[in-house]
């Protein structure tokens, strides 16, 4: 198993209290607690302790188009990321980006677009006479004017792709409600907000101007948003990309200073709302973001797609069988740190006498001082492993090439266990104490609804295994049961107990490469022929790496540069899901899962679990 240990370094206390709450520990505590660093480097660390904050706000402010984390408009946009990616992954965008989308799809979008754009510029109109700042008003007469550019830019699109500009077709049910809802903001029609015609003061007309660009601005946001990633996929040099000029106008300059336009003037005019008004916009612009996902959404394809990939499972005939790494994958700290953790602020102080019915113990002083120790030879040995197993140049993929360089590392993580438990290190650990803190450990963003989606929905009836490293399971199961998820099927090494007492043993099952692989491959042997499997491997680290390319589908989430070096070096190919998804798309002739195949040597990377879930389920 990945063993992630480091010195350990001071915390808050807040942190101990969290974990374990005041009279919740059933032994012996030590003063001021203290964890491990939570820096992620290229090699494996036996402790990286829990961040009490959800990870997704940290992991897409650097993406996030527009300005200052300070400004109330790049706050939302990072707050509602997730929507985006949810956008992007809609099968209208990825055939778009394609280029493969049917003509008589895109010519519906534009007719249904042309509705929403005269709503749009109707919607700036009545900003515009609610503002009462001079430099406001003149700033939303440029963004209505942008928008009648655009329409006029439709207008000369329909004759290019077809359509009659003098007849607009029916306008379908996504389309009224996104138009309903724009209108109804800008006027005034807001829960607890007066309407235009009863506002009293010039203040009050004016933070309807403000709904109202917090209800706007993340459409153009998004469009700028989607534009600028569809760019980067098409040749700027191929006139044969039937969308081209499309993407070319919303990843122009001048649409993307619009957008920015858009939230400047947003964040002047939010900047004196209270508290309770401010949250009135946060819960407009959510519900724009989803009106806009559900508008890509209902656009009608007459076309196989890639996306969502359960659109055409069919439990009679389909088996989809999902695999999950848990340290890191799913947690946003390693098990091993919230196992030793507990371990050091349980133990007894070196003055104190122990009870005699219980397990014999370490100090504290004595713990922290032998995980320290095995810190760092597991990660001079672990360096020098990695480093050993590398070919001094770039070979062509070979799954059992791979296999067979694994097995050192295998054998490198065996001794390293085997060190942990003749340390006596984990001896007396409480089952209940393990519990708590299963109970109270923290989730990739993302993670827990993904696997929520999968339980719930009856029909899909998809199998979930997780395999992990972990030296104690009981730590995962309590970990998914505090979010439902009994029925998640949990591969991990156990702990032996006395009673409630860890005996300081680990049941070995899973604790390498190889042996991860081989339950993956026993897993599948035991749900026999009966169906045809579908199979995804989601995994963050080298000990995923057999694993993720013995899978039909491998995903990689995080930024592992220890996988990376190691997968590239035996040949394996690193490619952005959303990119890979476009690529297959251009070649997707039929539907069929046969177009995803194992051992490919591709594996695919993303960077939340929001895309994990647009990919597999959609929207």
């Amino acid at each position: 198993m990945r063993l992630r240990f480091l010195p350990p370094s001071p915390i808050k206390t807040s942190l101990f209290h969290l974990l374990f709450p005041p009279n919740s520990l059933r032994t012996n505590s030590v003063n001021s607690p203290r964890l491990f660093s939570t820096r992620r480097s290229s090699l494996p660390r036996m402790a990286i302790p829990p961040k009490l904050i959800s990870s997704s706000s940290s992991s897409i402010a650097t993406s996030a188009p527009g300005n200052s984390l300070e400004c109330l408009a790049s706050k939302l946009w990072i707050k509602f990321r997730r929507e985006s990616i949810f956008a992007m992954y809609t099968p209208f965008v990825v055939c778009l980006a394609a280029g493969n989308l049917k003509i008589e799809t895109f010519r519906n979008y534009i007719s249904q677009d042309l509705h929403f754009l005269k709503a749009f510029a109707h919607a700036y109109e009545l900003a515009e006479e609610c503002a009462d700042d001079d430099d406001a008003k003149i700033a939303i007469t440029e963004l209505r004017k942008g928008i009648l550019e655009e329409l006029k830019m439709h207008n000369s699109f329909t004759q290019e792709w077809g359509l009659d500009p003098s007849k607009e077709g029916t306008i379908n049910s996504a389309t009224v409600k996104y138009k309903d809802f724009l209108l109804a903001t800008a006027s005034g029609k807001v829960e607890g907000v007066k309407g235009p015609g009863k506002l009293a003061t010039p203040f009050e007309r004016t933070k309807v101007a403000a709904y109202t660009l917090g209800a706007m601005t993340p459409c153009m946001q998004l469009y700028a948003f989607l534009a600028k990633e569809l760019q980067a996929l098409v040749d700027s040099e191929d006139g044969s990309h039937p969308y081209k000029k499309w993407i070319d106008n919303y990843s122009s300059d001048g649409f993307q200073a619009s957008a920015l336009q858009t939230e400047d003037l947003l964040d002047k005019l939010s900047v004196s709302l209270t508290g309770l008004e401010l949250d009135i916009i946060e819960k407009l612009y959510h519900q724009a973001m989803k009106l806009e996902i559900e508008f890509f959404n209902v656009q009608p394809l007459s076309q196989p797609t890639v996306v969502p990939l359960t659109k055409e499972h069919n439990p009679v005939e389909d088996r989809l069988v999902i695999f999950s790494d848990f340290d890191l994958t799913c947690t946003t700290v390693d098990s091993s740190a919230i196992l030793a953790e507990i371990a050091i602020i349980t133990a007894p102080k070196s003055d104190q006498a122990q009870p005699g019915n219980q397990i014999a113990r370490m100090s504290s002083a004595d713990l922290r001082n032998t995980w320290g120790l095995l810190s760092g030879q597991y990660t001079e040995e672990y360096e020098q492993c990695i480093e050993s197993i590398l070919p001094p140049e770039k070979v062509e993929f070979n799954y059992e090439v791979l296999c067979k360089a694994l097995e050192q590392l295998s054998d490198f993580e065996s001794k390293a266990n085997a060190r942990v438990i003749e340390s006596g290190v984990l001896k007396g650990l409480n089952l209940e104490d393990i519990k708590r803190a299963g109970e109270r450990l923290i989730f990739q963003d993302g993670c827990t609804s993904f696997f929520q989606k999968i339980v719930k929905n009856e029909n899909l009836k998809a199998n979930v295994h997780v395999l992990s490293y972990c030296w104690c399971a009981d730590l995962i199961r309590s970990a998914f049961s505090s979010g439902g998820l009994d029925a998640l099927n949990i591969h991990a090494n156990e702990f032996s107990f006395e009673v409630s007492f860890s005996t300081g043993d680990i049941i070995k099952k899973v604790e390498s490469p190889i042996d991860k692989v081989q339950a993956f491959n026993n897993i599948l042997e035991n749900y026999g022929t009966d169906r045809k499997n579908l199979t995804v491997y989601i995994g963050d680290s080298v000990g995923d790496l057999l694993c993720l390319l013995q899978a039909d589908i491998g995903i990689v989430i995080g930024s592992s540069s220890s996988l990376r070096s190691v997968g590239s070096q035996f040949g394996v190919s690193f490619l952005p899901l959303f990119p890979g998804l476009v690529k297959k798309q251009k070649g997707y002739i039929k539907e069929s899962s046969s177009n995803w195949n194992a051992q490919s040597g591709i594996l695919y990377t993303v960077s939340s679990w929001a895309e994990i879930h647009a990919f597999i389920f959609g929207w």
